[in-house]
């Protein structure tokens, strides 16, 4: 909901006034006051401490598990895009150094003074998006443990070890992800962290993937979808995957408020399903 309807719903009812601890006699506050605090605690990087809390409640009860982790990437498009004609300027990624064959690559183009110019464009499946990208680390069970957000254009290859920072694993987790992480930088990086590497193998020019490394694909895809899933959850449940608020700060708000009531939401089930 946007601030004013915020504002309304908790003057209207007595759920929601309940929710947010008020009493039947007291007003909400104004919207522009729901908008100046959540910016304060942005600034002050409160709703990252707040996403740590509630995980580390979650991980103490069973509920989260590092024995694995999984990680993925999703675009959130942004309606405060450049609009009319333009000229596009391309770069191609497959031809830059661990580039991956169709994944995003970089669009450059003029835009307005009116447009959230910390987003950036894309090309992803023919089709041209502006946003940005988020990053998620979860556990086996699809439990969001870390979070990272940066412009869209960023290539997911390039940035695995700001999405590790997000979380403290444990040594011997194992690491799940899509051929689209497979590099030798990336293998590196889970050899010095002492984490499983279980990327998915990815097939080379002139060679393509052995029987063993089909089936090894296959094993991965088993569990790995469930980081897949925390997106679509997210876009289901909250109407996620679309920017509210302008700027990289403000987006990594969003993106953790969807994180901390994804795991909330999830967390009964798997309550019930493991016993915990």
């Amino acid at each position: 909901m946007s601030d004013y309807e915020v504002e309304d719903r908790i003057n209207d009812s007595l759920s929601f006034s309940y929710f947010c601890g008020m009493s039947i006699d007291q007003v909400a506050p104004d919207h522009s006051t729901i908008s100046r605090f959540r910016t304060l605690m942005t600034q002050k990087g409160a709703y990252e401490e707040l996403f740590r809390s509630i995980n580390a409640q979650l991980e103490a009860h069973g509920i989260i598990v590092k024995t694995g982790a999984l990680v993925d990437s999703s675009i959130v498009d942004t309606p405060l895009k450049p609009k009319g004609s333009s000229r596009y300027e391309v770069l191609d990624q497959d031809k830059q150094e661990d580039a991956i064959v169709d994944q995003p690559v970089e669009v450059k183009k003029d835009i307005a003074p009116s447009v959230d110019t910390e987003e950036a464009w894309v090309k992803k499946a023919g089709k041209l998006r502006y946003g940005y990208k988020k990053y998620h680390l979860t556990d086996d069970e699809g439990m969001i443990m870390g979070l990272l957000t940066t412009p869209a254009n960023v290539n997911e290859i390039s940035n695995l070890e700001e999405v590790l920072d997000t979380v403290n694993l444990p040594e011997g987790t194992t690491l799940k992800a899509d051929k689209g992480y497979q590099s030798q930088k990336n293998s590196e990086i889970l050899q010095r962290r002492k984490l499983k590497n279980h990327i998915m193998k990815k097939a080379k020019r002139n060679k393509t993937l052995t029987p063993w490394e089909k089936k090894f694909n296959n094993l991965i895809g088993k569990t790995r979808f469930n980081v897949e899933r925390s997106f679509g959850s997210i876009n289901r449940w909250f109407s996620g995957g679309v920017a509210r608020y302008r700027g990289l700060e403000k987006m990594h708000t969003q993106n953790l408020m969807e994180a901390i009531c994804h795991n909330l939401y999830l967390s009964p089930g798997i309550i019930a399903s493991n016993g915990v």
